[in-house]
């Protein structure tokens, strides 16, 4: 276990520090296999010699003014990694949402952050109505069939007439559009569907209930197989969405090389 968060004390800042090189770090989460987390900048080579910092989107980090720790001292800004999401897209339809709760208000509550201890993405409830609505809707003009619910996932699905591309299943796409039109997170079928059973596959977000902390927490499977940098010195999010896109995955870091 490693602390990676924004503190002083964290291992990127101490590593930073101990060795004169630039406060960054990126983490590559695997599906499948070991991941790989670097420290400094890149380049970020996996197999087969794919540069995955040229395939980076960046983003602004935000500082949440209190903390969101279980325990913290008055007046602690959160350690922990926010952005902006502006929209939300299915198949690349806005999704009518309160947009204030994508914000993050002056006690702290609101917005989204990444976390790699939340296992799937939470949604607060409104949020989570309006995401899961759309997606069924889009899921229904793609001929996929609708199935009971499997715990702790409430929209699940036949695996019948789904059919599979690099990219995961073919199920809508869900997009956080964050700074503009331009810079937008895709959630890929591969991050946005957990597989139950050999016949059914459930979306990957949960209901976080009403009046959560922050609006939206994107989870450790929804980070699966998706380069993050963290540059902390210009307090920007690099993420270079599914790299299966780019014929890799975060397993295909060579551990083995002496370069």
């Amino acid at each position: 276990m490693a602390g990676l968060g924004r503190t002083k004390i964290a291992l990127p800042s101490q590593l930073a520090s101990a060795f004169s090189f630039p406060r960054k770090f990126a983490v590559c989460l695997s599906s499948s296999s070991n991941g790989v987390a670097f420290f400094g900048d890149g380049p970020y080579v996996l197999l087969p010699n794919v540069d995955a910092s040229e395939l980076l989107t960046f983003t602004p980090l935000f500082i949440n003014p209190v903390s969101t720790a279980s325990a913290f001292s008055q007046g602690d800004a959160s350690a922990e990694y926010f952005i902006g999401v502006k929209s939300i897209r299915v198949d690349d339809k806005v999704v009518p949402v309160n947009t204030t709760l994508l914000s993050i208000d002056s006690n702290g509550v609101g917005g989204t952050k990444i976390s790699s201890v939340d296992p799937y993405t939470v949604l607060e409830a409104s949020l989570y109505k309006a995401v899961t609505e759309a997606f069924i809707n889009a899921a229904a003009a793609r001929n996929l069939t609708r199935v009971g619910s499997v715990a702790p996932f409430e929209v699940c699905f036949s695996t019948e007439n789904m059919g599979s591309t690099r990219l995961g299943v073919a199920v809508p796409i869900v997009g956080l559009v964050l700074q503009n039109q331009d810079t937008v997170w895709w959630i890929f079928g591969a991050n946005s569907m957990v597989s139950v059973s050999d016949e059914v596959l459930c979306l990957g977000f949960v209901n976080g209930g009403e009046n959560p902390r922050t609006s939206i927490v994107i989870g450790g499977y929804q980070l699966e197989d998706n380069l993050l940098q963290f540059d902390l010195a210009s307090s920007r999010l690099g993420f270079s969405s599914l790299l299966s896109g780019s014929r890799t995955t975060c397993a295909n870091f060579n551990f083995t090389s002496s370069t």
